[in-house]
């Protein structure tokens, strides 16, 4: 038993949508909830015009009926508001009449750091739109809507997942990254920066050492290295790690089987540990610039610039939202992996009797 997830959609399409499978039925889903961190994904200093163009907010298709989720597929959509302005532009079908609107010129100047060069050679396409709109972080919007159903089946094993900014273009603290920000911003330039995502409550045992693919360490870098603009994973501490001894690096176990420090994050051996998850992105500038950098006209092969679109100076904070997402996901899944059930009722009472198995959490 376990979680899988489908996402599909263009950047400007109608639509964006996410089909989950494998969720126990009678798991109990707030729209609230959902459409918040939905916000919270558009929120945050640096971000872009089209945030205030588009308000996004959950529907439901299937697998769920008065909130409650049927044990069938879930399928989440997240309407795409300025799809109203890309009509011509983003038509599935062959358009008809005059071109209008947005999206009408074919795109030929790929953007260093994005998709577009790649996406067109490997895909033979000869419009830089068709590799950039799936590309876009935009589809982020579906994995934070599945986050928000992981985290409320998480809540029922009593399991928090919360993410934050840690820096931005190398600045802390909330009044460094906004000036940091308005800097970049002067200079028509972008940022990229550093989050930080901290589960708590997760029992030992979650994930595996048996097979490579079952290690939750590699199965949470996957996650966040499959976020667009992610460039670094590390869990606990990381790659300061690698330039201690031995003695200063791993967490000694005092009665109780509580740890006197953290700094393996707590996964060891591709498990949780019982200590509190903690894992940490670095997010890259974005690729589009209000100053373009150099690049190739595809139609003509002569040197230009590259293409400008509407863009961020930042997007740590949103970065933020979407890796909590993800991590909620990956330990939802190892955790219908090792308690099943059909009925949310079976999951939670799998969960119990593991917890009294095994004695935890112990007292000294």
């Amino acid at each position: 038993m376990t979680l899988g997830i489908v996402t599909a959609g263009e950047s400007h399409g109608p639509a964006l949508v996410a089909v989950l499978t494998g969720l126990p039925a009678g798991l109990r889903l707030d729209r609230g909830s959902v459409d918040a961190d939905l916000r919270r994904r558009q929120q945050g200093y640096g971000r872009s015009p089209r945030q205030q163009l588009e308000t996004d907010v959950v529907e439901v298709l299937s697998g769920l009926r008065h909130a409650r989720t049927l044990g069938t597929p879930l399928t989440l959509v997240v309407r795409n508001a300025d799809h109203r302005n890309w009509t011509w532009g983003m038509s599935p079908w062959e358009p008809e009449g005059e071109p209008a609107g947005k999206g009408t010129k074919p795109v030929t100047l790929p953007r260093p750091g994005h998709a577009d060069l790649a996406g067109v050679l490997k895909y033979g396409h000869a419009d830089v739109r068709d590799a950039l709109e799936r590309a876009s972080a935009r589809h982020t919007a579906t994995h934070v809507a599945a986050g928000a159903v992981a985290k409320a089946l998480l809540a029922e094993i009593g399991v928090t997942v919360a993410g934050r900014p840690l820096e931005v273009g190398g600045a802390r603290g909330e009044n460094g990254m906004r000036e940091a920000t308005d800097a970049a911003r002067k200079d028509r330039d972008t940022l990229g920066g550093i989050v930080e995502v901290v589960a708590s409550g997760c029992p030992p045992g979650l994930g595996s050492y048996a097979e490579k693919g079952d290690r939750l360490d590699a199965r949470l870098a996957f996650a966040l290295m499959g976020i667009q603009a992610v460039k670094g994973v590390e869990v606990g501490d990381g790659f300061a790690l690698a330039r201690v001894r031995g003695s200063e690096a791993h967490d000694e176990i005092d009665p109780g089987l509580v740890r006197r420090t953290n700094r393996a994050g707590g996964l060891e051996a591709g498990m949780t540990n019982g200590e509190p998850v903690v894992v940490r992105a670095a997010m890259k500038p974005l690729p589009t610039l209000m100053k373009p950098l150099d690049s190739v006209d595809l139609a003509s092969g002569e040197p230009s610039q590259a293409l400008v679109e509407r863009s961020d100076v930042q997007a740590v904070e949103a970065l933020a939202v979407v890796a909590e997402a993800a991590v909620a996901w990956e330990l939802a899944r190892a955790a219908r992996e090792k308690f099943g059930g059909d009925a949310i009722e079976d999951f939670v009472a799998a969960h119990r009797a593991y917890l009294d198995r095994i004695q935890w959490p112990r007292t000294r």
